[in-house]
């Protein structure tokens, strides 16, 4: 019996099978090369649903400030201001924000009473910490795009 233990012990040496303190070594580098990415994604998609949130409050904002406004004058004034107010509120890149008003079967010009506006609000956003080498830091971005829609009143226009 005791020159089997022998015999497993000289084997177990002669293997390198000495696996004393390595891990804690090895938990802390396969913690890392899991950690790393995970908190990355978390950062990411923070940041998208932060914009998404942000494109989506100016969508719905916009078409309720056009279909409430007097005029056309009035909802573009109005609507400039909105969208400055959510572009900073949100933190959103105002170079990158792109508004397109429609309405769609709307017989005399848009906005107009009782036509449905829709509103669409388009932005990107730049993933963290890529780099501007060969234009990465453009190719990595990812478009978001939030719509309202909004009954203006058949009174619309309509001074009192």
């Amino acid at each position: 019996m005791r020159r089997a233990s022998r015999w497993g012990e000289a084997f177990r040496r002669a293997l390198g099978d000495d696996d004393e303190g390595s891990a804690a070594i090895e938990f802390i580098f396969v913690g890392l090369l899991l950690l790393v990415p995970t908190v990355y994604l978390v950062v990411a998609l923070g940041m998208v649903q932060h914009q998404s949130l942000g494109a989506e409050a100016g969508a719905r904002h916009i078409a309720r400030t056009i279909s409430t406004a007097t005029d056309g004058a009035d909802a573009d004034v109005r609507a400039r201001e909105v969208l400055a107010t959510v572009v900073e509120e949100y933190r959103l890149d105002a170079d990158t924000v792109d508004i397109e008003i429609d309405c769609p079967g709307a017989a005399s010009g848009c906005p107009s009473a009782g036509a449905t506006v829709v509103v669409t609000v388009r932005t990107a956003v730049a993933l963290p910490l890529a780099p501007p080498v060969l234009g990465l830091d453009r190719l990595a971005r990812l478009p978001v795009e939030a719509v309202a829609v909004q009954k203006v009143s058949r009174f619309w226009g309509a001074t009192s």
